[in-house]
């Protein structure tokens, strides 16, 4: 009878122990792959269940404050805690240390003079994590002397049964002395799990012995076989319970120690053990059948997380592969794979096997990506400071020349050198903008110097002032009466007041001034829009931009295009940043309210120049 129960009892042992080495599978994190496997099975068990009792940390600050109570605490440290704390600490430190490498790079860093500086965070977490395996190598010694010595007290117990049990008279006069020995069993804890099973067996057979040699009254023997019974028909029940607990590990757990207080419960009546010990087998199959089901289901979800682990390689990887014609592919790309990234953190672990394995793919074929972009812009930059050189020496022959007085011979070499600057590829936006506007500036003080020592008749500026002024004199008769035509008259003003040449230089502000305080007071009373004014501002320059030099507009065109072209680019970078932001911000809608109020602003902007890049257009074509 008791053999084939000590036999389902092993097994239940057996069941517990693959458990445990399913449990271990879980991988501790992509960046630590590898496992302490010198833990108790028992601990590692809990794995499965980890995700959902994780507190969130949200900067390694806060890890390190956890750690540090753990490892001063009187506590046994969980294993479980301290490796996801580990695994917490060092993606936060990998993400920080990403982080500043790519600020490094795209202020124009050069990546091979890169150096890592030492973190104070990341040498004071080591410090404390040195602490807790002290004191978790201390308390696995002195948990493996504890069994020891309570093996080497069971071993004693059952010698003394064994002398109790050598007749009916000895068993007799020792009942009491027996019954404290099952308690003394009772109350001492685990011993060396390679001793257990042997150590059960020995135990229960020479109880059973006892209790066949013994000749006490028989109420003194049915009542210890009823109490037994009531005690294994409890853990019957309580196992039977554990098929509604909605956490399988715990489940699990319970119902191992529901087996160690069944195997120390003593005999029932013989008539009764078969039946009894079927009913806890039964329950405890049910749990078994649950805890093994769900590392089924564990190995089905990580298999799946692998399978999308690897399209998500094949995916990186062939970005990799594609052809980057210029910077907007580069970034284009760049762009789908940190969606790849950000896709791929939202995946749970894939087999332990495989887990360090696919990690290290994904991430090879990323930084293949990452660091031949590096390279690319590298050499772009090298290419940047040529073309800024050449054009710093642009600028400087033009200064040279702002001030000369040859209108002819300096009008033809500033001309070519106009030329020679378009010939010119593309700098850094900030320092291509102030080369530009200092190019601009020389060229300008010299046209409009040559312009004004060259121009024609007084007599026609004189006209041209009294035409100006008189178009002055009717927007300010616009400006005194309510007229429902006010806007159209107003425009035909303007475009009237645009064709007229110019005035005398000395009158030229003053003009200027009375003209754009009256038409300013006339935008603002119609509710004109600044951009419209803006418009017409720029469209009334445009004769004196194209009198500059036949080659003004198009520099002044060439100009616009690269503004048009950088606003779109910043639409597109605010956008982006609105996509992301709108999922995963959490700093609340005046971040996104405000941000949505640059992008209009730049979309106004940009509207602005494309009109100003029509109007060259026409006057363009007016010239032709």
């Amino acid at each position: 009878m008791m053999d084939s129960q000590e036999k389902d009892l092993e097994k239940g042992t057996v069941e517990e122990q693959n458990a445990n080495q399913a449990a271990a599978t879980e991988p501790a994190s992509e960046q630590n792959a590898a496992t302490e496997q010198t833990e108790k099975a028992a601990e590692e068990t809990e794995v499965a269940n980890a995700e959902e009792q994780k507190r969130i940390y949200a900067s390694k600050e806060e890890v390190l404050e956890r750690i540090k109570e753990i490892a001063h605490s009187d506590d046994a440290p969980n294993k479980e805690e301290v490796d996801h704390l580990k695994t917490v600490f060092y993606k936060l430190h990998i993400a920080e240390r990403e982080a500043r490498l790519k600020e490094y790079i795209d202020a124009g860093g050069d990546p091979e003079a890169y150096q890592i500086t030492p973190d104070e965070t990341e040498e004071a977490f080591k410090a404390e994590m040195g602490v807790i395996r002290e004191k978790r190598a201390a308390l696995m010694q002195q948990q493996e002397a504890e069994k020891e010595a309570n093996l080497k007290r069971k071993l004693e117990i059952i010698e003394k049964i064994k002398a109790m049990a050598t007749s009916p008279e000895e068993a007799n006069k020792s009942y009491q002395e027996f019954k404290r020995l099952q308690q003394e069993w009772k109350e001492i804890k685990a011993v060396p799990a390679e001793r257990a099973s042997e150590l059960w067996r020995s135990y229960q057979h020479n109880v059973e012995q006892f209790y066949d040699l013994l000749k006490l009254n028989s109420e003194a023997r049915e009542y210890d076989f009823k109490k037994n019974l009531e005690i294994k028909t409890r853990l019957c029940e309580a196992a039977e319970r554990l098929a509604q607990e909605e956490d399988v590990i715990s489940a699990f757990h319970q119902l191992q120690e529901l087996h160690q207080q069944y195997r120390e419960a003593g005999p029932v009546a013989k008539d009764l053990r078969e039946e009894i010990w079927a009913r806890f087998k039964a329950a405890s199959t049910i749990i078994n059948k649950r805890h093994q089901q769900h590392f089924e289901d564990l190995r089905s979800r990580e298999e799946d997380n692998l399978k999308r682990k690897t399209e998500l390689c094949e995916r990186v990887e062939g970005i990799a592969k594609e052809e980057n014609k210029g910077a907007s592919d580069w970034e284009k790309h760049t762009k789908e794979i940190i969606a790849i990234q950000a896709e791929w953190k939202t995946i749970g672990f894939a087999p332990q096997k495989m887990n360090v394995k696919i990690f290290e793919r994904f991430r090879a074929a990323c930084d293949d990506f990452f660091g031949r972009k590096t390279q690319y812009f590298k050499e772009m930059k090298e290419r940047f400071a040529d073309n800024a050189a050449r054009k710093q020496a642009l600028v400087e022959q033009a200064q040279a020349l702002q001030d000369s007085t040859e209108w002819k011979s300096t009008s033809d070499k500033l001309i070519a050198l106009q030329k020679e600057w378009k010939t010119i590829g593309m700098v850094p936006k900030k320092l291509g903008d102030q080369l530009w506007n200092d190019f601009l500036s020389a060229c300008n003080k010299f046209f409009e110097a040559r312009n004004a020592a060259n121009a024609g008749t007084r007599n026609e500026e004189k006209e041209n002032l009294e035409k100006k002024n008189n178009i002055i004199e009717q927007l300010k008769a616009i400006a005194e009466e309510a007229s429902e035509d006010a806007k159209q008259k107003v425009q035909a003003l303007v475009e009237e007041y645009n064709t007229v040449g110019h005035v005398p230089y000395k009158e030229k502000d003053k003009v200027y001034k009375a003209y754009h305080e009256v038409l300013d007071r006339l935008y603002k009373e119609m509710n004109i829009s600044t951009a419209r004014r803006r418009l017409d501002n720029f469209k009334n320059s445009l004769k004196n931009v194209a009198k500059r030099g036949e080659d003004a507009l198009d520099n002044e065109r060439t100009r616009l295009m690269r503004r048009y072209d950088s606003l779109k680019q910043e639409i597109q970078t605010y956008e982006n940043n609105l996509g992301f932001l709108s999922v995963a911000s959490k700093k609340g809608n005046s971040l996104i309210d405000e941000m949505n109020r640059k992008v209009q602003k730049l979309r106004d902007d940009l509207q602005l120049v494309r009109d100003k890049i029509k109007a060259i257009d026409e006057e363009n074509n007016e010239a032709e």
